[in-house]
């Protein structure tokens, strides 16, 4: 059944959409997040998903967007979530129209509650803000001034709370996707300018591992017990645990390469032929995201991530892509912090810290979205 909002030729009609459709929608939309391609729903078997396209009066899809459905437990009522989505114009004032006929759409889906990911940047601090920051004793990124504030991430935001949704972190939670990501910008710079731009621990770090003779390259589906192995190992060793499988992995690296071939690699590092470090990138046609990275407890004197980052970057250059996303970050900018180490590493390629709108919540059955509120706080 589709759902409107009526307007005067404003009219904006949500209705589901085949997976051709999607694909060919996002193909038109270089913001668009590869956890709203529609391989994702594939990735998360474990949830009802369903691809929804917003049609105008004309009956052009202009919008679009992958739902994922987690069913409460004894009772006919359903989680939507829209991970980094949806994919429509958020620059519009006029949110309303968007948004409207999705909840009215989730309404007759059953859904008690629905969090979405909306894709405009908020906050953008540079590399040099940030370590004057760290020199200063600041210990969080809310403590700095930014360098830029997007101008529709922060009317989103605005308007977003004037629409009755709430900001996922106000409950008490976490957004399940990053909030805080890091940027290294490739757009008119040469692989030699991007190299320079790097701090003289990774340039370092590069030149060790060609001396010591580095090899990397990209694997397969046979490599990705490997991986595993080291993901595992690079967990005991940081103190944390993403909780996925093997066969996570397996799953995500074949239904995202049968959408695309080349959607998702995994890049491997070798010396004296043992394996080092492995990482894995997603891409689309028009962005690209550092994802998982992994690596052994010894070997790390011969620098192996950095040679397989460096290896990534310039696959991204080669693409002509003009950010190289090493995805997340935390805001704590405390030396004494084990978080601070990931961000550190990831200044020192000459990049920026981009803080996202944020993932935001709407209750469609007050109660239960308050229970559901209360639980999430509780189990993080």
């Amino acid at each position: 059944m589709a759902t409107s909002v009526r307007t005067p030729t404003r009219t904006l009609t949500v209705l589901p959409i085949d997976r051709p459709t999607h694909l060919a929608f996002l193909g038109t939309r270089p913001d668009a997040a590869f956890l709203q391609y529609p391989a994702w729903a594939d990735v998360k078997a474990e949830w009802r998903s369903e691809n929804l396209g917003w049609f105008d009066a004309r009956g052009i899809v202009v919008g679009a967007a992958l739902v994922l459905y987690r069913k409460v437990p004894r009772l006919p009522m359903w989680f939507a979530y829209l991970p980094e989505g949806p994919v429509i114009d958020w620059s519009d004032h006029d949110l309303e129209r968007w948004l409207d006929p999705l909840l009215a759409h989730l309404r007759g889906q059953s859904v008690f509650t629905v969090r979405m990911g909306p894709a405009p940047a908020h906050r953008i601090w540079s590399g040099s803000t940030v370590k004057t920051a760290v020199k200063q004793g600041l210990v969080h990124l809310d403590q700095v001034t930014p360098d830029a504030i997007d101008p529709v991430g922060a009317t989103v935001a605005a308007r977003l709370h004037g629409l009755g949704w709430r900001a996922a972190a106000s409950s008490g939670g976490d957004d399940a996707q990053p909030r805080h990501v890091f940027h290294l910008p490739l757009r008119g710079r040469s692989l030699d300018d991007i190299r320079l731009g790097m701090n003289q621990e990774w340039r370092r770090a590069l030149t060790k591992a060609e001396r010591e003779g580095v090899e990397t390259g990209i694997g397969g589906p046979a490599d990705l017990p490997g991986f595993f192995d080291l993901l595992r190992t690079t967990e005991a060793r940081n103190g944390f645990r993403l909780g996925r499988t093997l066969d996570y992995y397996a799953r995500q690296h074949r239904v995202l390469n049968a959408e695309e071939p080349g959607r998702m690699k995994l890049y491997l590092a070798r010396h004296n032929g043992r394996l080092l470090a492995a990482h894995t990138m997603v891409a689309t046609a028009s962005r690209v995201w550092y994802q998982t990275g992994a690596s052994a407890d010894d070997g790390r004197d011969v620098r192996p991530s950095h040679a397989l980052q460096w290896h990534m970057i310039r696959d991204a250059h080669a693409r002509g892509l003009p950010v190289y996303d090493m995805r997340m970050v935390s805001p704590v900018i405390d030396p004494g912090d084990p978080r601070f180490g990931v961000l550190r590493w990831k200044l020192g390629t000459g990049g920026h810290v981009v803080e996202n709108v944020g993932e935001w919540e709407f209750g469609l059955n007050a109660a239960l979205h308050k229970a559901f509120q209360v639980y999430m706080a509780r189990v993080r």
